[in-house]
């Protein structure tokens, strides 16, 4: 079983007197369905209303057969509001709640056969819930692979330093971090991001054996990078015709765990081996994210392609000579 735990809220679109337009949206909801498509059993750890934007989320998850073991509230399923002027210039609005009360009392349940947890975005920085989130992640390292993406948003927490700090207590417990390179450009704003990763990927060496296995740092038309104990690798981003990028990272995200566990690399028993993951596989789980991000470009909106899709893009391609490597020193 893999969990997902974060949040889970509506995209609203208002153009003028025109009606809004509402999308099912939040990153590790995204990353949930992502994983659904792949083939995996996932279960999503989140919070929205008995409001009829909950139900279309509610919907939306039920249809990609992605599991919910904790029912809606009474409270109002929150709401990213951009408001479009004649201009074609957006404002946005946040109407955000995000706290779990009563997780902990059942999360040995929830966790029991848990081999991978991925958080990140809003849910570990908003508090009440990031604190809840953070005991979550503690608790379920011991038995899961903790994979965390920060997804960092600006306009809703706008304090770098605070930010900062919540971001590396979950980098210090994950074994696969993910991050963009405006993620990492806005927390570290005098580093590199491929520097930033690099000091992320340290912390395993210079806390106990702690934190990450894998730091990877996705940047746009340039292509996704990464870091491993073993070197440094990268893969090209596969040509496509790009409808719009909405969701790319968080299919990306999906893709690059569903590798790890088709190979066998999930849970907290397989850590040593995730820690020796060569810059030669790596680059080969690289490129299949990159695959599942292009699909999910080519077509609007947040919608990951399926296992199938995927295997048919992928066998249509010719072998991928654009990954490369560098072995660590």
């Amino acid at each position: 079983m893999l969990t997902v735990i974060g949040e889970a809220l509506i995209d609203e679109v208002v153009r003028g007197t025109q009606e809004p337009v509402a999308h099912v949206g939040g990153s590790p909801m995204n990353v949930a369905v992502g994983l659904a498509r792949l083939g995996h059993p996932v279960q999503f750890l989140g919070r929205f209303g008995r409001d009829p934007y909950g139900t279309l989320i509610s919907a939306h998850l039920h249809d990609n057969s992605v599991l919910l073991p904790i029912p809606p509230d009474e409270g109002a399923t929150s709401i990213a509001r951009a408001v479009v002027d004649d201009d074609g210039a957006a404002s946005y609005v946040f109407e955000l709640a995000w706290d779990l009360p009563g997780l902990e009392d059942r999360l040995d349940f929830l966790l029991e056969a848990t081999t991978v947890l991925h958080t990140g975005s809003i849910a570990a920085m908003l508090q009440p819930g990031a604190s809840q989130v953070l005991r979550a992640v503690r608790q379920a390292r011991p038995r899961a692979t903790i994979s965390y993406d920060p997804n960092c948003r600006p306009s809703i927490i706008p304090d770098v330093e605070y930010a900062r700090r919540e971001a590396e207590k979950f980098v210090r417990l994950a074994d696969v971090v993910k991050a963009s390179d405006e993620d990492l450009q806005w927390l570290y704003p005098d580093l590199d991001p491929l520097t930033a990763a690099r000091n992320w990927l340290a912390i395993a060496a210079g806390d106990a054996g702690r934190g990450p296995a894998v730091v990877v740092v996705t940047r746009g038309v340039d292509g996704p990078w990464a870091v491993c104990a073993g070197g440094e690798t990268q893969a090209r981003v596969p040509a496509t015709e790009v409808a719009d990028t909405v969701g790319a990272g968080d299919s990306f995200m999906a893709a690059l765990l569903s590798a790890l566990v088709d190979r066998e690399l999930d849970g907290a028993q397989r850590r040593d081996s995730l820690h020796s993951l060569s810059t030669e596989e790596l680059a080969r789980i690289l490129h299949y994210a990159a695959e599942a991000a292009a699909v999910t470009v080519s077509r609007p909106g947040a919608n990951p392609p399926s296992r199938e899709e995927l295997r048919t893009r992928i066998a249509a391609q010719e072998p991928d000579p654009s990954s490369t490597s560098a072995a660590a020193e």
